[in-house]
């Protein structure tokens, strides 16, 4: 089986702890139901993803080199 973590085009998916969370909703003054979301079963996660965490996003950009995002893991 292909592991697409491995390919170029799939942005890095990390999860945060809880501290970074509340840093970022506290940056971007909003709630964690408010983030975008992203299902579980989603194949870019990490493994150890469960429902509720959330996850940082990094691409790569033409304007900034690197965009972040955060999304919430949905069922």
């Amino acid at each position: 089986m292909v592991d697409v973590n491995q390919h170029e085009l799939v942005p890095e998916h990390t999860l945060i702890d809880e501290e970074e969370v509340e840093s970022v909703l506290q940056q971007y003054d909003t709630e964690r139901a408010n983030l975008p979301k992203i299902k579980r079963k989603d194949p870019a996660l990490p493994d150890e993803a469960e429902i509720g965490d959330v996850v940082k996003i990094v691409r790569d950009s033409r304007t900034t080199d690197r965009a972040v995002s955060y999304r919430l893991v949905i069922e």
